[in-house]
């Protein structure tokens, strides 16, 4: 893991803490190389899921004509780690 994930890890921990997930943290064990397809959007606790099937993740909501992303722990990847 890079020195950038060192300085997270306790934050990443405590929302792994607290979330169920039924893909059992894959992006997490993957050292964040298998991470869903999301972008910001400006949305504080969101991201765009850009996933092909988005509804086969438990943390996809419909918005419009697109799936928003509410996972904690990939919304902290995305925002804090720019992945």
């Amino acid at each position: 893991m890079s020195k950038d994930f060192e300085k997270h890890k306790e934050e990443i921990e405590k929302i792994i803490d607290r979330i169920k997930c039924t893909k059992d943290f894959e992006c997490y064990k993957s050292g964040f190389k298998n991470l869903r397809k999301a972008r910001g959007i400006g949305l504080e606790r969101y991201l765009e899921c850009l996933e092909k099937e988005p509804r086969e993740c438990e943390f996809a909501i419909p918005f419009g004509y697109t799936f928003l992303c509410q996972c904690p722990l990939r919304v902290y990847i995305a925002k804090k780690l720019k992945k």
